[in-house]
């Protein structure tokens, strides 16, 4: 497999994992997940993380998974390249994952004194694709062991902190994130 073919189908396959957290971002407010709690005196997550962003982050990588399914003939065609479908647990697995991740790096934020919106390299970058790649290989075995390849994985790996910084640094000039990272 070219090189080309294999970030092709790497970034096609977490394209429902990339869209969530961005998806929440624009739906934006509503009630926190940890409801104002403390933990050892900090915050549990913070109010950025909230009910609504999640269910609709997780709506919206769910939902892309489906109309890639749609198009995924076109687009291989165009490509050259065969591109995954994916199951409906798949993408689900992607989309929840990439949330859960998320909330997670909240929490880790909030253990090591770092406020809401403040910069935690790595974790910032990679945090969503970790938990997205194992919900979607806990959901979808078979489906992931095919698709994330090591050398897929290394691409996701690789090119995901590129695009979370891209995205972000878009999403500040737009207005829509208080910070660039």
């Amino acid at each position: 497999m070219s090189l080309f073919e294999t970030v092709a189908i790497a970034l096609w396959a977490m394209l429902p994992a990339y869209v969530p957290n961005n998806a929440a971002v624009l739906a934006g407010g509503g009630r926190p997940i940890d409801a104002g709690r403390t933990w050892r005196g900090k915050r549990v997550l913070g109010d950025g993380k909230t009910w609504r962003g999640t269910a609709v982050g997780i709506l919206a990588g769910t939902a892309l998974a489906v109309a890639l399914n749609a198009v995924e003939p076109a687009a291989s065609t165009a490509l050259g390249v065969e591109l995954p479908t994916f199951p409906l647990v798949a993408g689900l697995a992607l989309a929840a994952g990439a949330m859960t991740g998320d909330i997670a790096a909240s929490f880790l934020k909030r253990r090591t004194g770092r406020e809401r919106g403040a910069a935690f390299p790595g974790l910032d970058q990679l945090d969503f694709v970790v938990f997205a790649l194992l919900f979607a290989f806990l959901a979808a075995p078979a489906w992931a062991t095919e698709v994330f390849t090591l050398s897929a994985l290394a691409v996701v790996v690789v090119v995901t902190p590129l695009l979370h910084v891209v995205t972000n640094a878009i999403a500040y000039a737009l207005g829509l994130k208080d910070e660039p990272w």
